[in-house]
């Protein structure tokens, strides 16, 4: 690539990592107890800004090296600490963040290190293949934060997600074959869980999820 090019999209990254700097120090000024709407805005700004960042230096640097991108992308997926579990005729995969919203940086820089520790694990590991499934988004917030950040489910990024999955462990995401729900839950930190069964399975999932929350609503 150019020098020309390489320094123009350089300096692209950095005013857009100064704006994210100063929206940074905004939220850190903002009451989010008094204000949460506005810091709420202003959190939004900050993570899709930080998203967009994150994609702009992954192309440059497919672009101007000779790293590969699933090379690359197998270890964003370990440094964003995607986990991905088979217990019980149930595959899972958590990803240590909520959902986008439906926006397109938002989608490759989460999309993309799913697709490819997917395709890492199916190397290594018998991948189990989904008839008529039924699929679990359980969207965690943390608890210690202000409940009005729940968000509706048709605002976020959950069809190329679910394209991907698709891809590694199901026959087809179709409503014939395959059932999906939503719901919420709370912990210790935001993340996103999906869980993957045969529909013969969603009744004991759903009994067992229900003890665990009764049972951390003990302490």
């Amino acid at each position: 690539m150019d020098k020309n090019i390489i320094s123009q999209r350089i300096l692209q990254i950095q005013e857009e990592i100064s704006k994210l700097s100063s929206t940074l120090y905004a939220m850190n000024n903002s009451d989010i107890f008094k204000y949460p709407d506005n810091y709420e805005i202003l959190s939004t700004d900050a993570a899709l800004r930080s998203e967009t960042i994150t994609c702009r230096l992954r192309h440059l640097l497919y672009s101007s090296t000779n790293l590969k991108k699933p090379k690359y992308l197998i270890s964003a997926g370990i440094v964003q600490d995607i986990q991905i579990e088979q217990k019980n005729e149930i595959f899972e995969i958590t990803l240590p963040c909520l959902l986008p919203k439906k926006q397109k940086q938002s989608a490759e820089f989460l999309i993309d290190p799913v697709y490819f520790t997917l395709s890492n694990y199916a190397d290594t590991h018998n991948m189990p293949r989904f008839h008529h499934c039924v699929i679990c988004f359980t969207h965690v917030y943390n608890r210690n934060l202000n409940i009005k950040r729940i968000r509706d489910y048709d605002n976020l990024e959950l069809k190329q997600l679910l394209d991907v999955i698709t891809t590694f462990v199901m026959e087809d995401d179709t409503g014939y074959l395959c059932d999906i729900y939503n719901t919420i839950d709370f912990g210790d930190n935001d993340c996103t869980r999906i869980s993957i069964m045969e529909k013969n399975q969603y009744i004991k999932w759903l009994v067992e999820r229900e003890k665990r929350r009764k049972s951390m609503s003990n302490f």
